[in-house]
């Protein structure tokens, strides 16, 4: 909107206020179904008005973005260094990161499988993404359009090892 100027992401009552919406939208996740939590749960936990709110997110469809985002860079960081390049060892890495994301998820999300469809759609992409500039580190002269379908193809393959995983009722991470 024109005239309207986004926080500065390094100020510390931004912060500070971006962390109790965000702690704010856990708790009410932990007892309410997402589809069932409005913006007036949020703000009334966060202690924030509505127009606070907003400043912040579009709306709670990229609340839910950022969380997932933050969480699963999170997991992807514990256990992979910032310069790694794509191996075997790599990506045993990013498919346990994405189990650990999986079961903190159920743990933390009162009705997972009321986010669950949001979920794999934005972890799939960020997964994309993340194999895509492994990729991209070890390609010399491959054309992008490879490199994507070949990230594309791998982040697919390693979302839905973990999701049967998940569903399967988490049987152990070495008959993976």
């Amino acid at each position: 909107m024109p005239g309207v100027t986004s926080p500065n992401p390094n100020d510390p009552r931004v912060i500070r206020t971006r962390r109790l919406i965000l702690d704010a939208f856990v708790d009410q996740l932990n007892k309410k179904d997402f589809y069932t939590i409005t913006i007036n749960d949020i703000t009334q936990k966060a202690t924030i008005n509505r127009a606070t709110f907003y400043a912040h997110f579009q709306d709670k469809y990229a609340l839910l973005e950022t969380l997932l985002s933050d969480a699963f860079l999170e997991y992807v960081i514990k256990r992979i260094d910032a310069e790694a390049r794509l191996s075997e060892e790599t990506i045993q890495k990013l498919i346990l990161s994405l189990c650990d994301y999986h079961d903190s998820s159920n743990q933390c999300v009162h009705k997972y499988n009321s986010v669950a469809p949001i979920l794999e759609e934005h972890i799939k992409n960020q997964l994309e993404q993340f194999i895509l500039q492994l990729i991209t580190r070890e390609a010399n002269n491959t054309d992008q359009r490879t490199l994507e379908l070949a990230a594309n193809i791998l982040s697919w393959s390693i979302y839905g090892v973990t999701f049967r995983w998940n569903a399967e009722g988490k049987k152990s991470l070495l008959q993976l």
